[in-house]
């Protein structure tokens, strides 16, 4: 198996396991800040050992660790709006709305990068948002603020994969894992003594099976996931990560289906905006093989 299939294979068991985060978010009962604050933690602890306590980060420049972690500041504002967009919603409509981040990295690849706008990826993002308006115009009004928190979260996505794309290669992907969610546990930490003050009140202890929910998260949809996410990197482009990324409202879907009954919240519209964003995900990679042929 070359490279580039071990990537897209690596990259889609990462998606699978994304796809059950949302799953996960909703079962445990904690606001979405406590879910990512435990989530980056134990994930901290578990990568410990791969970067054998710290030796591994005494090789990346100063500047590049500072890159990271203000990197890991934008994957901790992700999480949470995408757990705050679970808890407004549902798990399928936080989902679906992820699906927009390619549309955001069609333009954001190109400004970050330096690269030319690819007219490609610009068309297949847009093509995106008819199904993006079925499922808006099909939800409950009282699920509206978790899809525009939601797409927000898609937005924090956008911005920190292509970062890390620009700086895949300065650092082996534990170390980066690690000082990315390390930064958002700080970041984390720093907030919510500011919650307390204004009056929000956290539940900080996980209780019952949140315990084994929370080390699922952690462990497999977080460390094994976002290491693999982090490998493909090094072989495909961010827009063909986010685009491939967007099959997790399709595995969360099925999942929030199968174990949370979410289709008795949804129309059928919903789900025919699902598959059209999914028969453009599948389309892509087509597409730019032909088109690479046909140049040949």
């Amino acid at each position: 198996m070359n490279n580039i299939k071990k990537a897209y294979l690596e990259l889609h068991v990462a998606v699978l396991l994304f796809g059950f985060t949302a799953i996960l978010g909703d079962l445990i009962q904690l606001s979405a800040v406590m879910i990512v604050w435990w989530r980056v933690l134990i994930t901290c602890i578990s990568l410990l050992y791969f970067i054998q306590f710290g030796i591994k980060l005494r090789s990346i420049p100063k500047n590049k660790i500072f890159n990271f972690l203000g990197i890991g500041v934008l994957v901790a504002l992700h999480w949470i709006t995408f757990y705050g967009a679970i808890k407004l919603s549902n798990a399928s409509v936080a989902l679906i709305c992820f699906a927009s981040t390619s549309l955001f990295t069609s333009f954001l690849e190109p400004a970050i990068l330096g690269r030319p706008i690819e007219k490609l990826q610009v068309m297949m993002g847009l093509m995106i948002i008819p199904g993006m308006w079925l499922i808006v115009n099909t939800v409950n009004p009282a699920m509206i603020n978790g899809i525009y928190v939601g797409l927000l979260s898609a937005l924090f996505a956008a911005i920190f994969s292509t970062l890390n794309k620009r700086l895949i290669d300065d650092a082996d992907s534990y170390s980066i894992t690690f000082l990315e969610l390390g930064s958002a546990w700080i970041f984390i930490s720093l907030l919510i003594p500011v919650l307390i003050w204004n009056g929000k009140e956290i539940q900080f202890w996980p209780v019952g099976t949140d315990w084994t929910y929370l080390l699922i998260l952690a462990l497999l949809c977080t460390t094994l996931a976002y290491i693999l996410s982090l490998r493909a990197l090094k072989y495909v482009s961010a827009f063909v990560a986010n685009l491939t990324i967007n099959l997790e409202p399709v595995y969360g879907i099925l999942l929030a289906v199968i174990l949370l009954n979410d289709h008795k919240e949804l129309s059928p519209r919903f789900y025919v905006g699902v598959v059209l964003i999914s028969a453009i995900v599948f389309s892509y990679p087509l597409i730019k093989k032909r088109m690479k042929k046909s140049i040949n």
